[in-house]
């Protein structure tokens, strides 16, 4: 099972010498490269999860709306925000969607597990920092899906054959075809490979001159959209099986 999962987050970095750009064309370009990142899957007819940043959600309940209306999960992603900034969005976005908020991903700050199992999350989907050295820093985890204190705690993929994990920096970096092997014979081995990647990934930084490393700006922007479309196209020619979180794990 392929689950493939988008983080929906503001890019944060400075921008270079002469250029402004302020939280509200932050906030627009998100909304742009998620609208992108929606019609490239409904092109496909595939099924994701989305994980929306909590400090952003409440400025983003339109396009919330949309995500969810296409058939898609709506996550959280908790990037610094307290229990109860948590817990008030959580309440405002169920009553938005009329549905449950199920999972939430976490990375630098992490609230405990027995507080976001107060919050009646079901699953939480925590990730690494990927940037240019991580892929050779840990070659071993466990890739199974475990219970603790009544939650799911999703684990990253990693392929066992390579020693790549698969996050966001890994998928901008490699060829598509070593790619789509490394999936291929990871789902030999694994009974699910989980993707991740940025909205902020899909930006046009030769039009928005923010001041990232260069080899975050490899590949993005039009060719992260081709990129994605080519992985989604090869996805359903094999006839592999995709599946939001919620649906996997339940």
């Amino acid at each position: 099972m392929i689950l493939l999962t988008f983080n929906i987050l503001n890019i944060e970095a400075s921008v270079k010498k002469e250029a402004q750009i302020s939280d509200e064309e932050r906030l627009k370009i998100t909304e742009d490269n998620t609208k992108a990142l929606l019609r490239i899957l409904d092109i496909h007819d595939v099924k994701a999860s989305f994980f929306i940043e909590i400090s952003i959600a409440e400025k983003l309940k339109n396009l919330i709306k949309a995500i969810s209306s296409q058939g898609h999960e709506i996550a959280f992603y908790n990037k610094g925000s307290n229990l109860q900034e948590i817990e008030e969005v959580k309440k405002s976005i169920q009553e938005l969607l009329e549905k449950q908020i199920r999972g939430i991903r976490q990375k630098d700050h992490k609230e405990s597990q027995e507080n976001l199992k107060s919050l009646e999350f079901n699953y939480i989907s925590n990730i690494d920092n990927a940037d240019i050295l991580f892929p050779f820093k840990r070659l071993e985890r466990d890739t199974e899906i475990t219970e603790e204190d009544g939650l799911s705690i999703v684990p990253e993929s990693i392929s066992p054959y390579s020693q790549l994990p698969y996050n966001d920096f890994v998928f901008q970096i490699l060829p598509m075809k070593y790619y789509q092997n490394m999936v291929f014979e990871t789902l030999k081995k694994d009974d699910f490979v989980l993707i991740y990647l940025n909205s902020w990934q899909f930006t046009d930084f030769n039009k928005y001159r923010f001041d990232i490393p260069f080899y975050r700006s490899l590949f993005s922007g039009k060719k992260m959209e081709d990129k994605l479309d080519a992985l989604l196209t090869w996805i359903n020619e094999k006839e592999l099986a995709t599946s939001r979180m919620k649906d996997y794990i339940f």
